[in-house]
């Protein structure tokens, strides 16, 4: 008998539902915009271990194509993994609760200075740190899976279609998300 069969496997990870929403309500308040998907995977990923890399990046796709709010999407997928549904519920509250309130007071606080240079200087440097954060989730995660010459082309032509020629989502998802399937999909070896 095989020594590795006799080894308990790994326990699934668990998490209260008081766990789930105090970490997603840390994650929507430390980040904001494209960066969230950043802060999501350090915390969720490396942080917390609820998931793998792989894992992580499989959701974000999800939630990507799904109708909805991206993150909002993910605290459903990481809550329904680790407590069902009430761990769904408890991480969208955690999530969306606070920057609720928050939003309300900013934007009041906007439409009363909004004409403001400095108002807007500030936001110029907001729309820089997002884009930063993104492009440190898009590095983190690509290292790991892009492994071959297949997912480095798809993704430099989702990119120059994407943030260069402005080509929107649901068309270039006609067009590369069956490109991207075909390329992953397993493929049988010549015998």
């Amino acid at each position: 008998m095989n020594d590795a069969a006799l080894e308990p496997a790994e326990a699934p990870p668990v998490a209260s539902s008081l766990e789930l929403a105090l970490t997603f309500n840390r994650i929507a308040l430390a980040s904001f915009g494209g960066g969230l998907s950043a802060w999501s995977r350090q915390v969720v990923v490396e942080e917390r271990g609820w998931m793998s890399d792989e894992e992580f990046l499989s959701a974000m796709t999800i939630c990507r194509v799904l109708p909805g709010a991206n993150q909002v999407n993910l605290a459903v997928f990481v809550g329904a993994k680790l407590r069902g549904a009430s761990g769904a519920l408890a991480a969208v509250l955690g999530l969306i609760a606070l920057p609720i309130a928050i939003v309300l007071g900013l934007g009041t606080l906007y439409a009363a200075y909004h004409s403001d240079p400095s108002v807007q200087a500030a936001l110029r440097g907001v729309v820089a740190a997002s884009v930063a954060l993104s492009l440190s989730m898009a590095y983190k995660t690509g290292r790991k899976t892009l492994r071959s010459a297949g997912p480095w082309v798809l993704f430099a032509v989702s990119f120059f279609f994407s943030a260069i020629v402005r080509v929107p989502l649901l068309p270039m998802l006609a067009v590369l998300a069956p490109l991207g399937l075909w390329w992953a999909w397993p493929k049988r070896q010549a015998t």
